[in-house]
């Protein structure tokens, strides 16, 4: 069985590349087959698995716009046990192109039923930070939504557009889509961050991720390397609480399919 999962939050810079890199790294590690789906017109998650965007023949943007297979535009990388299927910046026609078809926010979902049965363990698709038709995509083919948000006003106050866009979702395109928020980019050392840490926990319970990943400059680094923090720098406390995370995921991934069955 694979399993998808979305990392998404319409507010930018919250760590949403980093986690999916790091986190399908930190997966990886534990003996899963992961492969990534970059669907962002920046293409930073195309860039920090070291592939260079003139390169790329085949993206995801032929898979949303031209039908093109899944594993058509799938590429190998460097890490061990990841691939990825790169973006080119043209993708961001795919918000003026695919909302005038019919059940567009299918199309990814049913790429992936087409490739099925696939060799991975695991897909996580990087999405952009806006929440139009290509993160609606995303999410009509998740299991899971991973939303990471800073312990911020602005971050938290988006999580509102996040929670309203899973309920027309679930109600249109994929009743079981499922989510977890990851605070990001934590700072225990300041008091509106862990004020704010506590107001999230409060208001999500058991929505949130047990693990949170704090500030770590090995994190900003690791992208420009072309490689996830668990290889730049093993042994930081952001590859630490990468690890951590991919581990919660695991659990709960066993957790759902053993209700599921």
């Amino acid at each position: 069985m694979t399993y998808t999962i979305a990392v998404s939050n319409e507010k930018g810079g919250v760590a949403k590349t980093t986690t999916t890199m790091s986190l399908g790294a930190g997966l990886a590690e534990a003996g899963n087959k992961i492969l990534l789906i970059d669907l962002d017109p920046q293409a930073n998650l195309t860039l920090a698995a070291g592939l260079e965007i003139n390169e790329v023949s085949i993206s995801s943007s032929n898979i949303l716009i031209e039908a093109a297979s899944l594993m058509s535009a799938k590429q190998s990388t460097d890490i061990e046990e990841i691939d990825i299927i790169p973006a080119h910046p043209n993708i961001e026609s795919a918000e003026q192109y695919l909302p005038i078809r019919t059940n567009y926010t299918r199309i990814l979902r049913e790429a992936i039923e087409n490739a099925a049965p696939l060799p991975y363990d695991y897909l996580i698709f990087d999405c952009p930070p806006f929440l139009g038709a290509i993160t609606q995509n995303a999410l009509g083919a998740a299991d899971l939504l991973i939303i990471p948000t800073q312990a911020e006003f602005f971050s938290a106050y988006a999580l509102r557009n996040m929670m309203g866009l899973i309920k027309r979702l679930r109600d249109d395109t994929n009743p079981d889509l499922a989510y977890r928020i990851l605070i990001t980019m934590l700072d225990r050392r300041n008091r509106t961050h862990r004020n704010i840490e506590e107001q999230l926990k409060s208001t999500f319970g058991k929505g949130l991720f047990n693990t949170v990943i704090e500030i770590d400059t090995k994190l900003r680094e690791s992208p420009i390397a072309g490689m996830p923090i668990t290889q730049y720098k093993s042994s930081t406390r952001g590859s630490q609480q990468y690890r951590l995370l991919a581990q919660e995921l695991i659990e709960y991934v066993k957790e759902e399919i053993k209700q599921q069955a």
